[in-house]
């Protein structure tokens, strides 16, 4: 591809022409020569709004870009609307490349029932592989957002599914042969198959309904770094109790084999949640086939530790992710 902006005739037949789910709130969408996009809502709404890059990988990327953007909308209790993207592409990229990129996009869109709304396709030499930033636009009803800053002292901290899940499935992609080289095909397969469960929507939906206080998804930094991010948003304390983080297998060894720590592993797919009744969150979301657990208190105080046995340490802010670490080897 040449630098510069998609020639007219592929940004119309492999980028547009994807684009098929409409919702009636986008009252002015994706086209050629349009710059914004212009969204109706009701009186007692108020718009949602998140951002998103994707640099770690460039395995499934545009179902990643999607669902890490809507899950930050979830997050906040919102329903998701549309998308806007900004993709950058390499000069090295084919029509093909970019017609199947945008295929996921759309299709990871219509599972949600989001609109692509617009933004900006472009060629530079600034970088050597697709990056994909998602501004997600959503809508909530006044007084009803879902903020990471609601956690009070006393409350109960629910995690679901498990921690490291997005990262557990990009190694498993990335470093498939390296992986073949110790595990089993089945194993690894396994593993790649965790992006199946990267969506928190059912969660947040299911949390909201409940009755949550605050949702924080797992991402950047992994476990770790959330708790930290939802304290430090909050202005509490937190005592985790850290054999209660659940951990898929694939996980664990997969991270031995790397060397690198399953906490400090980017996790999209958990959910952070605080609730002054967590057994009774926890229940509700296993009806509705969510795994989740209490994993600690939040307290008084700045105070964020992890409890493991008689060991106390305390947590740090959020280092480099792990994943780096392993996709450098």
């Amino acid at each position: 591809m040449k630098i510069g902006k998609l020639p007219e005739s592929v940004l119309k037949r492999s980028v547009l022409r994807q684009i098929h789910t409409k919702r009636e709130e986008i009252i002015l969408g994706a086209g050629v020569g349009e710059d914004c996009a212009a969204i109706q809502l009701l009186e007692d709404e108020v718009f949602v709004l998140s951002t998103d890059p994707i640099t770690g990988t460039v395995k499934d990327i545009g179902e990643l870009a999607i669902l890490v953007t809507l899950n930050d909308l979830a997050s906040a209790g919102a329903e998701s609307l549309g998308v806007m993207l900004t993709v950058l592409l390499p000069p090295e990229i084919t029509e093909p490349e970019i017609r199947e990129m945008m295929q996921q996009v759309e299709k990871t869109c219509e599972r949600a029932n989001v609109q692509i709304a617009g933004g900006h396709t472009e060629v530079t030499r600034a970088v050597n592989q697709p990056v994909i930033t998602v501004t997600g636009i959503g809508k909530a009803k006044a007084g009803k957002l879902v903020s990471t800053a609601g956690v009070k002292p006393g409350m109960d901290i629910v995690l679901t599914k498990w921690a490291g899940i997005e990262g557990t499935a990009i190694l498993a992609k990335e470093k498939e042969q390296e992986l073949l080289t110790r595990f089993s095909p089945d194993f690894v397969k396994k593993a790649q198959d965790f992006d199946k469960m990267i969506s928190v929507l059912p969660e947040a939906e299911a949390a909201v309904k409940s009755g949550v206080c605050a949702m924080h998804d797992v991402t950047e930094g992994g476990i770790f770094g959330a708790l930290w991010e939802m304290g430090e948003a909050s202005g509490v304390g937190l005592e985790i109790e850290l054999k209660k983080i659940p951990l898929k297998q694939e996980t664990v060894e997969i991270c031995e084999f790397f060397g690198i720590n399953p906490y400090g592993l980017i996790g999209s797919g958990a959910m952070l949640m605080a609730s002054f009744d967590g057994n009774r969150l926890v229940m509700d979301l296993k009806r509705e086939g969510i795994a989740a657990q209490v994993i600690g208190k939040a307290t008084e105080g700045n105070d964020r530790v992890l409890i493991n046995g008689e060991e106390r340490r305390f947590l740090e802010p959020p280092k480099v992710d792990e994943l780096y670490q392993a996709i450098g080897r």
